[in-house]
């Protein structure tokens, strides 16, 4: 036959090498949909943070936790907690078909720090100086350690104001 037409080749997908995987959740973009859809009714607003990517990335991030450490996802099943990276980038537009206001994303780091959480930490840290080491752990590891792979997703009524930490 004449092939697919491009236009219904995700875009990622139409340079890559063969047998290359892109992931897609479905679901995600329903679910995203019908509650911005509500959120433009009704008013409201909501907040996605998980770890995930800007765009539709190739690649495998399916995953299994069992015990606090990785596990394969194919074994056990029932057993274990999968999940997979967020394509914040599709849920954002998820949001927009929906009739939502879309926020974002941003790194969680970058969110953090303009939600103020340097002033806060050093606040904890002052008034409980035994555990000013771990408030100055915790907050690294937020900001720097978990700040790049997690990523903030606002979805707001048309009305609402940008939220904070989305400027």
């Amino acid at each position: 036959g004449k092939g697919v037409p491009a236009e219904v080749i995700p875009v990622p997908l139409r340079d890559a090498a063969p047998g290359s995987v892109l992931e897609v959740s479905p679901a995600s973009v329903s679910v995203v949909r019908a509650l911005a859809a509500r959120l433009a009714v009704q008013g409201g607003a909501l907040l996605a943070i998980d770890y995930g990517h800007e765009g539709p990335l190739l690649g495998d991030t399916l995953q299994a936790v069992r015990g606090h450490g990785f596990a394969n996802p194919y074994d056990m099943p029932g057993e274990v907690d999968l999940s997979a990276h967020v394509d914040f980038t599709t849920l954002a537009a998820a949001a927009q078909a929906g009739g939502g206001v879309a926020w974002g994303p941003v790194e969680q780091g970058e969110w953090l720090v303009k939600l103020g959480i340097d002033a806060r930490a050093a606040s904890l840290a002052r008034s409980s100086p035994d555990r000013a080491e771990a408030i100055v752990a915790d907050r690294a590891r937020l900001v720097q350690g978990m700040g790049s792979l997690f990523k903030a997703l606002a979805v707001t009524a048309p009305a609402w104001p940008q939220p904070a930490g989305f400027a």
